[in-house]
């Protein structure tokens, strides 16, 4: 990775046209740009400061979005920051990924951005602004002097071409901290924990003292709760691209399957490169650290080191998800023998977690309490643990006392979207105790987990950990398995991995 040739003294993404204001570190990292050089690279570029863009595909959706937001919080500002790029080591940052309800309303994920909206006078709606870097300025050098000017990070869209793409008034963030200072008094909420100077700033303006900043605190919640309400249900452009990421992580499980000589040859690490390099072809990104656990590791629930051996005799744990790149995520889990056949007892465990899954997903429907597909499939682990000898019944103590979870550990599915735990912060009445709608997508993944060394089961069961998770849509009828094209019963896993594996 090259070093900055210079350093911008102004802040970044200048636009002014002033001489050239560059200060050359002292500790000789840095040439020194001189007048004769400043000036020549000025010159001799083509005229590329406007393309004709079409709307991004989610358009006309974001703008029922922010309707809809606009309704909820009448007379007021709305201040919803895109995020910062955060360090990962010196001078280098880790990927940029926007926070996702500031995509949610807006299709943008540029790092530093900002969503505003300004109510109207006397109430009766908002005007919208998105606050954006421009593009790098061509006349004071930082476009390929600057760290991320366009030379080093690429060419970013000119604010007509943003408003362009986005549908959306833009304007230049740098001028954001003024404006929020210039504007006319009004009641002010910003989605908290993506962007701390903008954060500060309106502490500031909000009057700085504990009662008036602990006040604020709840005011700046209820917008984040709004948010997760509303992304609750999804429209048929999210459900669309849903899809798209449970159809790209089933081509990935494939991929890991056909994979699995070279897993064993190597590590966990191979399964994990693998499903990546699909995320990254297809997608974003993944949607959240694959867990490749083999073996006792799959009786982590969220094993991320991924540097155990992969050995025939075991099972594989494979959750893994890819990321759209609109950064919607799937959520799957499939886990597979690595030798391609199950041994009895983990037929046995695995079976019992399938019976599960499939009473979990006849219970989702609309109109169902969200607690309901939890409940039926936890009552056929316990049943099951109960005929075992491992829970002493009946069932509905085992159930009220929560004795299964010893082995069961998590619920048995959240919500999925933007976030892979998606509206996390949605109020509970209409969430975790409310009633499933058209529309909800959620996972449904029920499992088992036997620890290494947990003398309360027999020793051929110790160190065997079984998930299944599929996507599952809520229709108006029932629902639809979005991952049903991945195979689901131990029977079906087998002539999967036969067809796939290289023959021995």
């Amino acid at each position: 990775m090259s070093e900055y040739q210079g350093q911008h003294a102004g802040e970044r993404g200048g636009e002014t046209t002033d001489a050239p204001v560059f200060t050359p570190r002292k500790n000789g990292m840095y040439q020194h740009v001189s007048e004769e050089l400043a000036a020549w690279m000025r010159t001799g570029w083509a005229d590329t400061d406007r393309r004709n863009l079409d709307p991004v595909e989610q358009a006309a959706h974001t703008a029922k979005r922010r309707a809809a937001l606009s309704a909820r919080f009448p007379g007021e500002r709305l201040v919803i920051p895109a995020g910062q790029l955060t360090t990962r080591s010196n001078d280098t940052e880790y990927p940029f990924r926007a926070a996702c309800d500031y995509v949610y309303l807006s299709g943008d994920q540029s790092d530093g951005g900002c969503l505003v909206f300004e109510p109207h006078v006397g109430g009766g709606g908002h005007d919208v602004t998105i606050y954006l870097y421009p593009r790098s300025n061509r006349e004071n050098g930082e476009f390929w002097l600057a760290g991320h000017g366009e030379l080093w990070s690429g060419r970013r869209n000119s604010l007509q071409e943003a408003s362009d793409l986005l549908g959306i008034a833009t304007h230049d963030v740098r001028e954001l901290t003024s404006v929020l200072r210039d504007a006319p008094a009004a009641p002010t909420r910003i989605l908290r924990g993506h962007d701390d100077s903008l954060e500060r700033l309106l502490a500031e303006l909000r009057g700085g003292t504990p009662d008036a900043e602990e006040a604020a605190a709840e005011r700046d919640a209820e917008l984040g709760t709004a948010l997760h309400d509303q992304r609750l249900v999804k429209d048929d452009w999210e459900i669309t691209q849903l899809q798209q990421a449970v159809d790209s992580t089933v081509r990935g499980f494939h991929d890991v399957v056909s994979a699995l000589p070279h897993a064993q040859a190597t590590s966990e690490r191979y399964v994990e490169g693998t499903f990546f390099l699909r995320a990254r072809v297809e997608g974003n990104d993944v949607g959240y650290g694959t867990i490749a656990a083999s073996g006792p590791n799959a009786t982590t629930l969220h094993w991320q080191r991924n540097n155990g051996p992969v050995r025939a005799g075991d099972l594989l744990l494979l959750d893994a998800g890819v990321e759209t790149d609109t950064l919607y995520t799937a959520d799957v889990t499939r886990t597979v023998p690595v030798s391609g056949t199950f041994t009895d007892v983990q037929r046995r465990v695995y079976d019992l977690v399938y019976e599960a899954q499939e009473a979990g997903i006849a219970a989702v429907a609309p109109g169902k309490p969200f607690t309901t597909y939890h409940e039926a499939a936890q009552r056929v682990l316990a049943e099951g643990l109960i005929a075992w000898g491992l829970l002493e019944g009946p069932v509905e103590r085992v159930l009220e006392l929560g004795l299964q979870r010893r082995y069961t550990l998590h619920g048995t599915g959240h919500m999925l979207g933007l976030d892979v735990h998606d509206c996390a912060t949605a109020r509970t009445d209409v969430h975790l105790y409310g009633t499933l709608e058209p529309g909800m997508v959620l996972t449904v993944e029920p499992g088992l987990y036997f620890q290494p060394d947990d003398l309360t089961v027999g020793e051929e069961l110790r160190g065997i950990g079984v998930r299944i998770e599929d996507d599952v849509l809520v229709t108006a009828g029932g629902n639809r398995v979005l991952s049903a094209d991945l195979p689901r019963r131990s029977s079906d896993v087998e002539v999967w991995l036969a067809e796939r594996l290289p023959a021995t």
